[in-house]
């Protein structure tokens, strides 16, 4: 397929990401298959991609200049997760749906956060340092933040979130750097591939889990997009406003803002079907969030794209 048809399908993440979770409403057998392994691999798969994409340089760029990167991800492990808890105790969240939005707090940043930059014309190279850094760090952090701020609804056992963040992030992001490393021909022509598996690897998690979740959905689905358009819409307003008040540039204070209103929705979903919670009512919100985020981050990046 032409790299230029390519771009294009993964430009339309959001639509795409829309698409699937309205036919999920409308058909929800039509996605019964897309169940617990599809949707740990559909995840293991981006995250090889972005092991792919990682270059020394990114890391280099950490050290040379580390105060923008440094300070995204700040943001995205203390006002991300902060909000969920807020929002979910704000609006008096059932436990299951209170868990899951928790878990998509205190997720790192999504690959789709790259896309967005790059239709924004923000700093794509921070962007995909900050993922990169922010999913690293992941490993540890998810489980601790998900474990303190989602204890008090049901028991969690951070053991298992650790287990199940090492199976889906660090073992895939390793092999594909190891790939890259050992193996540059073939890598290089995965590579261009990646992006549109990314996003079609999403919108499956999200037809998946609506669709098992479609009476839960049309019954409380207003109080959950309510839920994740104040997560995110809170988001994207400190990871702007923040930066621009400690001194950083309109241009990476745009970047910044994107990285931290966008999580690895897909993060939480898995997490919420194998991390060891009994309700399946816990991967509705990363699947909501994966929507609301998309169309958000796409809104912004359409405004920022036309002013300087």
């Amino acid at each position: 397929m032409p790299p230029r048809l390519l771009e294009r399908f993964t430009l339309l993440f959001p639509f795409w990401t829309l698409l699937a979770a309205g036919l999920a409403l409308a058909l929800p057998g039509l996605f019964a298959w897309v169940a617990g392994p599809v949707i740990v691999w559909s995840l293991a798969v981006i995250m090889l991609g972005m092991g792919l994409g990682l270059e020394p340089a990114d890391f280099r760029r950490v050290l040379t200049r580390p105060r923008p990167a440094l300070l995204g991800v700040l943001l995205q492990f203390v006002v991300m997760p902060s909000l969920a808890a807020l929002v979910a105790w704000g609006l008096r969240l059932e436990p299951p749906l209170a868990v899951g939005l928790i878990l998509v707090g205190c997720c790192p940043g999504g690959t789709a956060s790259n896309v967005v930059a790059l239709i924004a014309r923000a700093d794509v190279a921070l962007s995909v340092v900050m993922t990169s850094l922010s999913t690293v760090l992941a490993v540890g952090l998810t489980p601790l933040l998900s474990s303190i701020l989602a204890g008090r609804y049901v028991p969690v056992d951070g053991w298992s979130l650790l287990a199940n963040v090492l199976q889906v992030v660090l073992i895939p992001v390793a092999v594909g750097v190891l790939l890259k490393q050992g193996r540059p021909g073939l890598a290089r022509r995965i590579e261009p591939l990646m992006p549109p598996v990314a996003v079609l690897a999403i919108a499956l998690i999200v037809a998946g889990i609506i669709g098992a979740q479609r009476e839960a959905l049309l019954t409380q689905g207003f109080l959950l997009l309510l839920a994740t358009l104040l997560l995110h819409g809170s988001g994207f307003l400190l990871g702007l406003v923040l930066p621009v008040l400690l001194g950083e540039s309109r241009r990476a204070a745009r970047t910044i803002s994107i990285e931290v209103g966008m999580q690895n929705s897909g993060l939480a979903v898995v997490l919420a079907r194998s991390g060891g919670f009994t309700s399946p009512l816990t991967a509705l919100p990363g699947a909501i969030s994966a929507v609301v985020h998309s169309l958000m981050g796409s809104a912004l990046a359409a405004w920022w794209r036309k002013r300087p």
